[in-house]
């Protein structure tokens, strides 16, 4: 996947501006860096290679959709010049990304930064600098800190909770598990290992097995090998979707058939289920709060039709199976709320402002009755998760969509 160059997103911001978006006459405003009566300037970096390139959609979905706000007239009649760099998925590369963004081109906020390492990399860097790092994707606990962070505010379910969530079912499900753990060695996969260990209480013991990998790794075949040997029944992985493929892939060729369970940051049906198959891929269970446009039983919904528009229009070459592609659309949903919220009082304390005080709003490719809630002292905003499991087309609700807060 090539990376969206700096260049070619200015392009793109300079081409909208030629089309005449944000052309009117407005009332000065109170502005702060990035920001002018015709131009809201905004940076990002997410993984346009490297060990997790199969989620460069999210990036390009970002980029794409602002060029939609653009073509539709901007925001409060300014365009919005989003440029995105690739981090690849490395820590002192996000963050010489990082410092570019904000020393050289002078963004406004950083929007949606993705990757746990990769945030971890530019925490303190942009919190110094009192430039919100808004909506990040990630769900480390590190990033839900307003007392010491105030400037970081994380948009993504927190992976303790997720963990605690898996270990209910488990013990729901498999009261007498044999546990074997995968999990990349990073805070990622250290806090789902954090609340899958809390969630099982007293039961802990039941993990038999847990290993952890790096993402620099080529394979992680022989840890699938050693679980089965280990008598497990049980596998869940806390990683990429690379590594889960790898695993469904081996198990499937061992003849091992356990409970798998994958995070939900590894839940693709396009980057995970169909690249290991789909028949060896059916019955692994995963974790979601977003709708699935490639499912049949959705293809009504009024959401669901104004992606796949957006898709064919702006992400043309777009696997609807591709769910990298969801977060980075419904994040850049959640920043234009925010930047239509602040008017034009476009100073970085206003945004920061508006950005944690969200009663419910609900992105349009959120499962019905999820919605985002946050607060000055609590920057954790989706609160529900619904549990699925892949029937080898489409990943099928289990249940109810469960309150994280009940049991994290």
């Amino acid at each position: 996947m090539k990376s969206v160059s700096r260049r070619s997103v200015v392009a793109l911001g300079a081409t909208a501006l030629l089309a005449g978006i944000g052309g009117r006459a407005k009332a000065a405003g109170t502005y702060g860096p990035g920001v002018s009566d015709t131009e809201i300037k905004l940076g990002t970096t997410a993984y346009y290679s490297g060990p997790a390139s199969t989620a460069a959609a999210y990036g390009l979905a970002q980029v794409a959709y602002f060029q939609m706000v653009n073509d539709r007239g901007g925001i409060n009649g300014r365009r919005v010049n989003l440029i995105s760099l690739d981090n690849a998925f490395s820590p002192p590369k996000a963050l010489e990304q990082t410092r570019k963004l904000v020393e050289s081109d002078e963004v406004f906020a950083i929007a949606g930064s993705l990757g746990t390492p990769t945030n971890v990399a530019i925490q303190k860097y942009l919190n110094g600098k009192g430039v919100p790092n808004l909506f990040l994707t990630s769900g480390a606990e590190r990033f839900n800190d307003p007392k010491e962070f105030p400037w970081i505010v994380p948009f993504y379910p927190i992976y303790a909770a997720q963990g605690a969530l898996f270990a209910r079912h488990i013990l729901q499900e498999r009261p007498s598990a044999r546990i074997a753990m995968q999990y990349e060695n990073d805070d990622l996969g250290r806090d789902y290992v954090k609340g899958l260990k809390q969630g099982l209480g007293d039961k802990a013991a039941m993990i038999v097995k847990e290993l952890s990998h790096e993402l620099s790794d080529p394979t992680i075949d022989a840890q699938i090998v050693d679980f089965k040997g280990a008598g497990a029944d049980v596998l869940i992985q806390f990683t990429q979707s690379k590594f889960a493929a790898q695993a469904i892939r081996v198990a499937a060729g061992l003849n091992w058939h356990p409970l798998h369970i994958v995070a939900s940051n590894a839940g693709s049906i396009g980057t995970t289920f169909i690249p290991a198959g789909a028949e060896a891929s059916k019955g692994v269970i995963t974790a979601t709060w977003e709708r699935n446009p490639a499912d049949p039983t959705q293809a009504e919904h009024p959401a669901v039709k104004d992606f796949k528009t957006f898709a064919a229009r702006y992400m043309p070459n777009l696997d609807l199976n591709n769910a990298a592609a969801l977060p980075g659309y419904n994040n850049a949903w959640m920043i234009e709320q925010v930047l239509k919220r602040c008017g034009d009082e476009l100073t970085r304390e206003n945004l920061l402002k508006q950005a944690t005080t969200l009663k419910g709003l609900e992105p349009p490719m959120f499962i019905d009755g999820i919605g985002v809630y946050n607060s000055p002292t609590d920057y954790r905003a989706i609160h529900h998760l619904q549990l699925t499991r892949f029937d080898g087309t489409t990943l099928a609700p289990i249940g109810k969509p469960v309150l994280l807060d009940d049991i994290s």
